[in-house]
């Protein structure tokens, strides 16, 4: 365990300063003591104390709250073991998992004992689990919060699987009310199936052909019945993977109004551009899509002034059978993009050249993402009383992605063959290392643990 940590760039509750961070016994940030440290040239571990060189920078690990782990049911996609393991390599302290796509979906508290018995002895870092709200549980919502779920996901439209309906707008109004009488928290993939219907959609291999399939005004469509249910039944609703300039607008009006909700949007969309990437990509294939250049500039825009909240990887693989049985042909692929080891990385070095700093990225990323699911007294932030978990980030180092650098079971990625200006050296969870060979981390055993909300 480390007991202490050094540093001339510590990112202490939300400002940088110089110093040493101490860790108390219980894996909980003891103290912060401001001192004098021009003198470290190059990083040092000794008897448990921790000193990074000059240039390196210690954040809150990243708290990732929308990530497809798949496990029970779906194992051969991903799993608890690969994909925490690939978070911590990531410098992702915490991972909140869906609810699909696990075989059960965890939409039944007999579903979320099985996804934790799927979990136990398998976890490299804190995990916590979502809820699902699908038409079939809309009456048994209730008792799956109180067994410790965050909050309640729900789909607009079809899912990609069976096991997990979308809710019409009669059902999502249903399951807001009940969720707004028990302060519990809805996440809504917004796309609306009508506007979708009316989009050309046949078989084809281009990806901006495959983009206007899925217009941005579904999204916006999509948004704005979100907006009036939050309206009609005063609970709090968190919009999914914003992706356009649309679906941005119509949550600014909605934050404008006063109404209590918040959105995310991903790296993916922060970072590539749908006329870049090649015909037949599967791997860049998610829902909503990435768009082009005039979307990417509105969610960096949003992000900056505050309509968008949080950035979270929507960490969502396939085998590759699933994802490029069809040949190219992006209608029948595998929607989602596989990122939760490179999220970090990725959104880092495309926030520092638009002039935006490491601390900023760290609220978009561990801060707000914790206070959302209901940890921002523990995680997310470097303050004492808090979790240790760090991220030990060296802006300077390159990383250059390969897959069989990916600890994911499925190593198909978007930011396969990147080379990204930044690194992650090491990851602590509750001060034990996760990640850094060079701080004494053993891939093999696993030091996560599970997450249960409490209820007041």
């Amino acid at each position: 365990m480390i007991r202490s940590l050094t540093a001339r760039r510590i990112l202490w509750d939300g400002d940088w300063a110089e110093g040493t961070l101490e860790i108390a016994e219980d894996g909980r940030v003891a103290g912060f003591r401001a001192h004098d440290v021009t003198h470290l040239a190059q990083a040092a571990l000794q008897d448990g104390h921790l000193r990074l060189a000059g240039h390196q920078e210690a954040c809150p690990a990243v708290v990732d709250s929308h990530v497809h782990l798949n496990e029970p049911g779906r194992t051969e996609w991903e799993g608890f073991a690969t994909g925490t393991r690939a978070a911590a390599l990531g410098g992702v302290g915490t991972v909140v998992d869906m609810p699909l796509n696990s075989v059960p979906p965890t939409t039944t508290v007999p579903a979320l004992a099985s996804k934790r018995a799927a979990a136990r002895g398998q976890l490299h870092v804190d995990t916590a689990y979502w809820g699902g709200a699908v038409p079939e549980n809309l009456d048994s919502l209730v008792p799956l919060h109180r067994a410790g779920v965050t909050g309640f996901k729900c789909f607009t439209l079809d899912s990609g699987v069976p096991e997990f309906p979308p809710l019409d707008p009669q059902q999502l109004h249903r399951a807001a009310q009940r969720l707004a009488e028990q302060d519990a928290l809805l996440i809504v993939h917004c796309e609306d199936a009508p506007t979708l219907g009316t989009a050309p959609h046949g078989p084809t291999s281009s990806y901006l052909e495959f983009e206007r399939s899925r217009p941005e005004q579904a999204e916006a469509a999509a948004v704005r019945q979100v907006l009036d249910v939050v309206r009609r039944t005063g609970g709090r609703a968190h919009i999914l993977h914003v992706s356009s300039a649309a679906g941005v607008e119509e949550i600014r009006a909605g934050k404008t109004e006063g109404l209590p909700v918040t959105a995310e949007t991903c790296p993916h969309y922060l970072r590539f551009l749908a006329e870049e990437i090649p015909d037949g990509a599967a791997e860049f294939k998610c829902c909503p899509p990435i768009r082009g250049a005039h979307a990417q500039d509105a969610l960096w825009q949003a992000l900056i002034d505050g309509t968008l909240d949080l950035v979270v990887s929507d960490h969502s693989p396939a085998t590759a059978e699933e994802k490029f049985a069809s040949g190219g042909e992006l209608q029948q692929a595998w929607g989602g993009i596989a990122g939760l080891q490179t999220s970090w990385i990725a959104t880092a070095e495309k926030a520092r050249e638009r002039g935006i700093g490491t601390e900023e990225v760290s609220r978009w990323m561990a801060r707000n993402p914790a206070r959302l699911v209901g940890l921002g007294d523990r995680k997310g932030t470097l303050a004492t009383g808090f979790d240790a978990d760090v991220l030990v980030y060296d802006p300077e180092q390159t990383t250059e992605v390969l897959g069989p650098g990916l600890a994911y079971k499925n190593p198909i990625s978007a930011y396969a063959g990147l080379r990204i200006r930044g690194a992650v050296l090491g990851t602590l969870s509750r001060g034990n290392p996760v990640h850094g060979d060079w701080l004494g981390a053993d891939p093999e055993l696993p030091r996560g643990q599970e997450i249960l909300m409490d209820l007041p």
